[in-house]
């Protein structure tokens, strides 16, 4: 999932950095990036979204994300 997710991340032009239990990421969209940090406890992950555009809403992050996580 983690490997899915970088890899998703990085092919539309953004940063993904880490391993397999922390690390933090930045995303490209078209009305700005993304930025958060990921923690990883057993099968859970735990993302903190640190910066994002303005006109962006939280749940339209969440969907987008959990979409690339499956």
């Amino acid at each position: 999932m983690l490997q899915r997710a970088k890899s998703e991340i990085e092919r539309s032009g953004g940063i993904f950095s880490g391993d397999d239990q922390q690390g933090n990421f930045r995303a490209k969209t078209p009305i700005g990036s993304i930025e958060g940090v990921y923690q990883i406890n057993g099968e859970e992950i735990a993302l903190n979204i640190t910066k994002k555009p303005l006109l962006l809403s939280c749940r339209k992050i969440e969907k987008e994300l959990r979409s690339v996580m499956r």
